[in-house]
């Protein structure tokens, strides 16, 4: 008769890793709730993600490794930023990456969606007047065009 002893023993093992241990790539994908490529593909995007590596390429993310990646892990998946815009927030923090936006980003999930932009909380991201400026029109129009949209939904509504 075969047990599965050794297997679970293994598992117990693995799960009971402290929090300053190193992670391997699939522990990291794991924890993060990311595909190995994807984080893969993060190093060529950010090089202040540099995962020790040992012989034969296998890596070992630092604690501080896996942090990194849940805030870009945030900023690109929950927040919706763009790899660019994240590098350009890191150029622009020289490497760190700043933590009012994740306040930011708390806030704006707090507030209704359907809010006017006055209940917009202002988030300090080093954008020029100029830029703000260009969104303000952008916003403006999307605004415009949401008035046109509703009022054609009326219209379809009252004569289908």
């Amino acid at each position: 008769m075969k047990t599965n002893l050794g297997a679970a023993a293994g598992n117990s093992r693995r799960t009971a890793k402290s929090d300053s241990a190193f992670r391997t790539i699939s522990e990291a994908a794991k924890e993060l709730g990311l595909q190995q490529h994807v984080l893969r593909f993060w190093e060529s995007k950010f090089p202040q993600i540099q995962p020790m590596k040992r012989a034969g390429g296998r890596r070992y993310y630092r604690p501080e490794d896996i942090d990194f990646l849940a805030h870009i892990r945030t900023l690109l998946h929950d927040q919706g930023f763009t790899i660019k815009g994240v590098q350009k927030l890191l150029d622009q923090n020289k490497g760190k990456l700043p933590s009012e936006i994740a306040v930011a980003g708390q806030e704006a999930d707090t507030r209704p969606s359907h809010g006017a932009p006055s209940d917009v909380a202002p988030m300090k991201t080093g954008v020029s007047a100029s830029d703000k400026a260009a969104l303000k029109a952008v916003l403006g129009e999307l605004e415009e065009l949401q008035v046109i949209l509703r009022t054609g939904l009326q219209d379809t509504k009252k004569n289908p």
